[in-house]
Protein backbone atom coordinates (compact mmCIF):
# COMPACT_ATOMS: atom_id res chain seq x y z
CA UNK A 1 0.00 0.00 0.00
CA UNK A 2 1.34 3.43 -0.86
CA UNK A 3 0.64 6.84 0.57
CA UNK A 4 -1.53 9.13 -1.58
CA UNK A 5 0.42 12.09 -0.24
CA UNK A 6 3.75 10.44 -1.05
CA UNK A 7 4.93 10.99 2.52
CA UNK A 8 5.06 8.44 5.31
CA UNK A 9 6.11 8.34 8.95
CA UNK A 10 6.60 5.57 11.47
CA UNK A 11 5.36 5.03 15.00
CA UNK A 12 6.37 2.27 17.42
CA UNK A 13 3.90 1.29 20.13
CA UNK A 14 3.83 -1.48 22.73
CA UNK A 15 0.49 -2.26 24.34
CA UNK A 16 0.76 -5.86 25.51
CA UNK A 17 0.64 -8.76 23.09
CA UNK A 18 1.62 -7.58 19.63
CA UNK A 19 -1.10 -9.72 18.08
CA UNK A 20 -3.67 -7.46 19.77
CA UNK A 21 -1.97 -4.19 18.92
CA UNK A 22 -1.45 -5.24 15.31
CA UNK A 23 -5.13 -6.19 14.94
CA UNK A 24 -6.23 -2.82 16.35
CA UNK A 25 -4.21 -0.76 13.87
CA UNK A 26 -4.52 -2.97 10.79
CA UNK A 27 -7.66 -1.27 9.41
CA UNK A 28 -7.06 2.29 10.58
CA UNK A 29 -7.37 4.72 7.68
CA UNK A 30 -3.93 6.08 6.85
CA UNK A 31 -2.00 3.17 8.39
CA UNK A 32 -0.17 1.61 5.48
CA UNK A 33 1.75 -1.19 7.23
CA UNK A 34 1.73 -2.83 10.65
CA UNK A 35 4.70 -4.99 11.63
CA UNK A 36 4.99 -7.00 14.83
CA UNK A 37 8.37 -7.10 16.51
CA UNK A 38 10.56 -6.49 19.52
CA UNK A 39 12.15 -3.30 20.83
CA UNK A 40 13.62 -1.79 23.98
CA UNK A 41 15.87 -4.59 25.13
CA UNK A 42 19.54 -5.32 25.47
CA UNK A 43 19.89 -8.55 23.45
CA UNK A 44 20.53 -8.26 19.70
CA UNK A 45 18.29 -10.28 17.36
CA UNK A 46 15.86 -11.60 19.98
CA UNK A 47 13.38 -14.33 19.18
CA UNK A 48 9.90 -14.97 20.54
CA UNK A 49 11.00 -17.62 23.03
CA UNK A 50 13.69 -15.42 24.62
CA UNK A 51 11.40 -12.36 24.73
CA UNK A 52 8.66 -14.45 26.38
CA UNK A 53 11.14 -15.60 29.02
CA UNK A 54 11.49 -11.92 29.98
CA UNK A 55 15.29 -11.96 29.95
CA UNK A 56 15.96 -9.72 26.92
CA UNK A 57 14.33 -6.51 28.14
CA UNK A 58 12.38 -6.22 24.89
CA UNK A 59 8.71 -5.36 24.61
CA UNK A 60 6.37 -6.91 22.10
CA UNK A 61 5.53 -3.94 19.87
CA UNK A 62 4.22 -2.87 16.51
CA UNK A 63 5.86 -0.57 14.01
CA UNK A 64 3.29 1.42 12.06
CA UNK A 65 4.01 3.06 8.73
CA UNK A 66 1.39 5.74 8.23
CA UNK A 67 0.41 8.64 6.00
CA UNK A 68 0.30 11.77 8.20
CA UNK A 69 -2.05 13.42 5.67
CA UNK A 70 -4.66 10.77 6.56
CA UNK A 71 -3.96 10.03 10.24
CA UNK A 72 -1.84 11.97 12.70
CA UNK A 73 0.51 10.53 15.28
CA UNK A 74 -1.76 12.07 17.93
CA UNK A 75 -4.74 10.19 16.44
CA UNK A 76 -2.74 6.96 16.61
CA UNK A 77 -1.99 7.69 20.27
CA UNK A 78 -5.70 8.23 20.94
CA UNK A 79 -6.48 4.78 19.53
CA UNK A 80 -3.52 3.25 21.35
CA UNK A 81 -4.62 4.53 24.76
CA UNK A 82 -8.26 3.60 24.10
CA UNK A 83 -7.56 -0.03 23.19
CA UNK A 84 -5.28 -1.26 25.97
CA UNK A 85 -4.86 -0.62 29.70
CA UNK A 86 -2.10 1.99 30.13
CA UNK A 87 -2.53 1.84 33.93
CA UNK A 88 -1.39 -1.78 34.28
CA UNK A 89 2.33 -2.10 34.95
CA UNK A 90 4.00 -4.83 32.88
CA UNK A 91 0.82 -6.67 32.03
CA UNK A 92 -2.23 -6.69 29.82
CA UNK A 93 -4.87 -9.08 31.12
CA UNK A 94 -3.31 -12.51 31.56
CA UNK A 95 -0.10 -11.53 29.75
CA UNK A 96 2.39 -10.65 32.49
CA UNK A 97 6.00 -9.45 32.28
CA UNK A 98 8.02 -6.49 31.07
CA UNK A 99 7.64 -7.78 27.52
CA UNK A 100 3.95 -6.77 27.79
CA UNK A 101 4.57 -3.26 29.10
CA UNK A 102 2.74 -0.23 27.80
CA UNK A 103 5.33 1.92 26.02
CA UNK A 104 5.77 4.44 23.24
CA UNK A 105 9.06 4.54 21.36
CA UNK A 106 9.08 7.98 19.69
CA UNK A 107 11.04 8.20 16.46
CA UNK A 108 11.32 11.99 16.62
CA UNK A 109 11.40 14.77 19.23
CA UNK A 110 7.95 15.85 18.00
CA UNK A 111 6.52 12.37 18.70
CA UNK A 112 8.05 12.43 22.18
CA UNK A 113 6.51 15.85 22.87
CA UNK A 114 3.11 14.76 21.59
CA UNK A 115 3.23 11.56 23.66
CA UNK A 116 3.99 13.53 26.83
CA UNK A 117 1.16 15.96 26.02
CA UNK A 118 -1.37 13.17 25.41
CA UNK A 119 -0.43 11.39 28.63
CA UNK A 120 -0.69 14.68 30.57
CA UNK A 121 -4.07 15.46 28.94
CA UNK A 122 -5.46 12.01 29.76
CA UNK A 123 -4.26 12.38 33.34
CA UNK A 124 -5.73 15.87 33.72
CA UNK A 125 -9.06 14.65 32.34
CA UNK A 126 -9.00 11.66 34.74
CA UNK A 127 -9.86 9.35 31.83
CA UNK A 128 -8.54 6.37 33.81
CA UNK A 129 -9.19 5.43 37.44
CA UNK A 130 -5.47 4.93 38.05
CA UNK A 131 -2.32 6.74 36.90
CA UNK A 132 -0.97 5.99 33.43
CA UNK A 133 2.23 3.92 33.65
CA UNK A 134 3.03 3.95 29.93
CA UNK A 135 6.74 4.55 29.49
CA UNK A 136 8.37 6.71 26.84
CA UNK A 137 11.52 4.93 25.73
CA UNK A 138 14.21 5.59 23.13
CA UNK A 139 13.40 4.08 19.74
CA UNK A 140 16.37 1.78 19.38
CA UNK A 141 16.63 -1.15 17.02
CA UNK A 142 13.27 -2.68 16.05
CA UNK A 143 13.54 -6.41 15.38
CA UNK A 144 10.84 -7.99 13.24
CA UNK A 145 9.04 -10.87 14.90
CA UNK A 146 8.98 -14.24 13.22
CA UNK A 147 6.77 -14.56 10.12
CA UNK A 148 4.06 -16.54 11.91
CA UNK A 149 3.39 -13.51 14.18
CA UNK A 150 2.68 -11.16 11.26
CA UNK A 151 -1.06 -10.71 10.55
CA UNK A 152 -1.72 -13.26 13.29
CA UNK A 153 -5.32 -12.30 14.03
CA UNK A 154 -6.27 -12.05 10.36
CA UNK A 155 -4.89 -15.54 9.74
CA UNK A 156 -6.18 -17.10 13.00
CA UNK A 157 -9.51 -15.45 13.90
CA UNK A 158 -10.88 -18.62 15.51
CA UNK A 159 -7.83 -19.35 17.67
CA UNK A 160 -8.76 -19.22 21.39
CA UNK A 161 -6.68 -16.18 22.35
CA UNK A 162 -7.92 -14.31 19.29
CA UNK A 163 -11.58 -15.00 20.15
CA UNK A 164 -11.24 -14.21 23.87
CA UNK A 165 -8.82 -11.27 23.84
CA UNK A 166 -8.30 -9.74 20.40
CA UNK A 167 -11.85 -9.85 19.02
CA UNK A 168 -13.26 -7.69 21.88
CA UNK A 169 -10.53 -5.06 21.32
CA UNK A 170 -11.28 -4.93 17.60
CA UNK A 171 -15.04 -4.77 18.32
CA UNK A 172 -14.47 -1.82 20.68
CA UNK A 173 -12.39 -0.05 18.05
CA UNK A 174 -15.10 -0.56 15.41
CA UNK A 175 -17.85 0.56 17.80
CA UNK A 176 -16.14 3.65 19.21
CA UNK A 177 -13.83 4.71 16.36
CA UNK A 178 -15.48 3.29 13.25
CA UNK A 179 -15.16 6.60 11.41
CA UNK A 180 -11.35 6.24 11.55
CA UNK A 181 -11.32 2.86 9.84
CA UNK A 182 -11.01 1.99 6.16
CA UNK A 183 -14.30 0.95 4.69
Amino acid sequence: MTSPSGSTQQAILAGGCFWCTEAVFKDVRGVLRVESGYIGGHVPNPDYRSVCEGTTGHAEAVRLTFDPAQVSFRDLLTLFFATHDPTSLNRQGGDVGTQYRSAVFPVSPEQERETREVIADLGAQAVFDRPIVTTIEPAGEFYMAEDYHQDFYARNPRQGYCVAVIAPKVAKLRREYGERLRM
